[in-house]
């Protein structure tokens, strides 16, 4: 069975870092994208940023700001999202994902976790 589990997620002040963890099973993940996703309250599900299946290109939406990193360990099956000086507008839930296709679009992920909770307060 496949899985994506993301895990690091919590409640954090303005200023502060968090590093999420997406473990991957089932399946080796090398040659695809991972994603990560985020959906905050009331708003639509959007991209965060990405790490290439081919090598460590990583690429990030503008809101990112150079605040946030991601990385890939050696075995290729887990995914970490580093963000730092954290904003109260980072708060929601984030999803990690695996793309066959390197993308922004949520569309092209044809596996994803179930979330982890990231709560920033000002």
């Amino acid at each position: 069975q496949v899985q994506l589990v993301e895990s690091g997620g919590g409640s954090v002040q303005a200023g502060d870092s968090l590093t999420l963890s997406c473990k991957t099973t089932g399946r080796t993940f090398r040659n695809y994208a991972m994603g990560w996703f985020r959906q905050g309250p009331g708003k639509e599900r959007e991209f965060v940023g990405l790490i290439s299946g081919w090598g460590p290109t990583t690429y990030f939406a503008d809101f990112v700001k150079g605040r946030f990193t991601i990385a890939r360990d050696s075995d290729w099956d887990t995914v970490y999202l580093q963000m730092n000086s954290l904003e109260p507008e980072d708060t929601g839930v984030y999803y990690c994902a695996a793309s066959s296709t390197q993308s922004t679009q949520a569309a092209q992920y044809q596996f994803w976790g179930q979330g982890t909770q990231v709560t920033v307060s000002s």
